[in-house]
C-alpha cells in the first residue's frame, strides 16, 4: 500500500514537474535569444545613428568613431552609396545578425558569434532542469514521509483485522485521526465484541448440550446394562441391541464434539512453549521492569501443545497485562503436563481475587480494579477457539491456568485420531 501510495505522488509531482519545466526551459531559451538580439539591435540602432549624422554631414564614412559600439569578436558591415566598409572578421556561418537601415540610404549590419548566447542558453536549460530535479526531490520527501503517515494507520487497520481473523476479540482504542479509517477501525471493535460473544454463547451451548446428552446416555447405558442381565433371553437380546445403538450414538456425539472442536481450532498447531512464552514474556519484562517488578518464566524443554501462536500470544498477554494491573510481585509463567493436557499457569505475589468476584472473574463487565472487564471474557474465549479452557484456579494470590490440548497424531502424520467414545 505505501508503494502505491508513493508511486502515485511521484507520478503526479514528475507529471508536474515536466508540465511545468518543458514550457519554462523553452520561455527561458527565448528570453535568453531575445536578450541578446535586443542588445545586438540597439547597438546596431546606434551605430546607424552615427553613420547617418557623418553621411548627413558631408563627410565620408568613418568607421573609427563607432568601434566602441562593436562586440568584442563583433564584425560590422555598412553599405552606403559610396560602397561598402567593414570592421572585424566574420564570425562564421554560426552567426547572430542584426541589420538596420541608414536614413540616408545603406544599411548597417553587425554580427557576432553566437556562441556566448548558446552558453547562456545552456546555462539557463542547466538551472531549470536543476529546479525540476529539485522540485522532484522535494516532491519525492514529501511524498515519501506523506505515505508513511498514510500506510501507518493502513497496516495497523490490516494488522487489527488479520488478528481478528485469527481469534483476538480485545477492543484496541488506537485511532489516526482520520476519519475513513476511525470508522474502520470502529467497525473493527463492534465486530470483535459481537464475535467474542458468539464465541461465549457457542461454548456454553456446546458445553449444556454435550452435559446433558452425555449424563442421559450414561443413564440409559447403565439401565440397559441392567436389562441385559435379565433372566428372559428375549429381553436380555433386545437390551443388548439396544445398548449396542446407545454406544454408537455416544460414538457420533462425541465425533461431533470432536468436529466442532476441529472447526473451531482450525489454524492450531503444535507449539514449542518453552519458545512461545519466553517470547512472549519478553515483551512484559520492560514494563514489568518500570513498576520494580520481575518476571519469571518455568518451562520445560520440548513441551509441546497445540494451540494457534496468535490467540495463544493475546490469551497470555491478557493475563500477563491482568497481573501488570492488578497483582504485585513476581509474576510467573510456568507450563507442565497433566494427563494428556498441557496447564500453563500465571501467578503473581499480589492480594489475589475478592470472594464475591471469585464465580464471576469471566464475565464481561465485572472487573475489581476499575477496568473494562473485557479482557478475561475475551482471553477465556481465545482459550476456547483452541479446544482449550481458562480457568481461576487459585484466587490468593490470583493463578490463571490455561488447559491447552496436546498434539496429535494428524498434526504429524495426517493420521485422523479416533475420538474416545466412552460417555462423560
Amino acid at each position: 500500500m505505501r508503494s502505491r501510495i508513493l508511486r502515485a505522488i511521484l507520478l503526479a509531482v514528475a507529471v508536474t514537474g515536466f508540465v511545468l519545466g518543458i514550457p519554462l526551459g523553452y520561455a527561458a531559451l527565448r528570453l535568453v535569444d531575445d536578450g541578446a538580439r535586443g542588445d545586438l539591435a540597439s547597438r546596431a540602432q546606434r551605430i546607424a545613428a552615427s553613420i547617418d549624422d557623418q553621411i548627413a554631414g558631408g563627410q565620408a564614412i568613418d568607421l573609427d568613431p563607432v568601434e566602441v559600439g562593436v562586440p568584442v569578436g563583433g564584425h560590422l558591415v555598412v553599405t552606403a552609396a559610396d560602397g561598402t566598409h567593414e570592421l572585424g572578421q566574420s564570425p562564421g556561418e554560426d552567426a547572430l545578425s542584426v541589420e538596420v537601415p541608414i536614413a540616408q540610404q545603406g544599411t548597417v549590419r553587425l554580427e557576432v558569434s553566437s556562441a556566448p548566447m548558446r552558453t547562456s542558453q545552456y546555462q539557463v536549460a542547466a538551472l531549470v532542469v536543476l529546479l525540476i530535479a529539485l522540485s522532484v526531490g522535494t516532491g519525492t520527501i514529501v511524498a515519501t514521509v506523506t505515505a508513511r503517515k498514510l500506510a501507518r494507520p493502513l497496516r495497523h487497520v490490516a494488522a487489527r483485522s488479520a488478528r481478528l481473523g485469527a481469534g483476538d476479540f480485545r477492543h484496541d482504542e488506537r485511532r489516526h485521526g482520520v476519519p475513513e479509517l476511525d470508522l474502520v477501525a470502529d467497525a473493527l471493535d463492534r465486530s470483535a465484541g459481537a464475535l467474542a460473544q458468539l464465541v461465549q454463547r457457542e461454548r456454553e451451548l456446546v458445553g449444556d448440550v454435550s452435559h446433558q446428552l452425555r449424563s442421559r446416555l450414561t443413564a440409559l447405558q447403565l439401565r440397559l446394562e441392567a436389562l441385559a442381565e435379565h433372566p428372559e433371553p428375549e429381553t436380555a437380546a433386545e437390551a443388548r441391541a439396544a445398548l449396542e445403538q446407545a454406544e454408537r450414538l455416544a460414538e457420533v456425539l462425541n465425533e461431533l464434539l470432536a468436529a466442532a472442536r476441529a472447526a473451531r481450532a482450525v489454524g492450531a498447531e503444535p507449539l514449542d512453549l518453552a519458545v512461545e512464552l519466553t517470547s512472549i514474556a519478553e515483551e512484559w519484562r520492560e514494563p514489568l521492569r518500570s513498576q520494580g517488578r520481575s518476571i519469571r518464566v518455568r518451562v520445560p524443554e520440548g513441551l509441546l501443545a497445540r494451540a494457534t501462536p496468535a490467540r495463544l500470544r493475546e490469551a497470555i498477554g491478557v493475563l500477563l497485562d491482568n497481573a501488570a494491573r492488578h497483582g504485585e510481585g513476581q509474576v510467573v509463567v510456568s507450563a507442565r503436563s497433566d494427563e494428556g493436557t498441557v496447564v500453563v499457569e500465571v501467578a503473581d505475589a499480589g492480594s489475589g481475587v475478592p470472594d464475591e468476584l471469585a464465580g464471576h472473574i469471566f464475565e464481561r463487565g465485572v472487573s475489581g480494579g476499575g477496568s473494562t472487564g473485557v479482557g478475561l471474557a475475551l482471553a477465556r474465549a481465545l482459550v476456547d477457539a483452541d479446544g482449550g479452557r481458562l480457568e481461576l484456579s487459585a484466587a490468593r494470590p490470583a493463578t490463571f491456568a490455561v488447559f491447552l490440548p496436546v498434539p496429535k497424531a494428524e498434526d504429524v502424520v495426517g493420521v485422523t485420531w479416533r475420538p474416545d467414545v466412552t460417555p462423560r
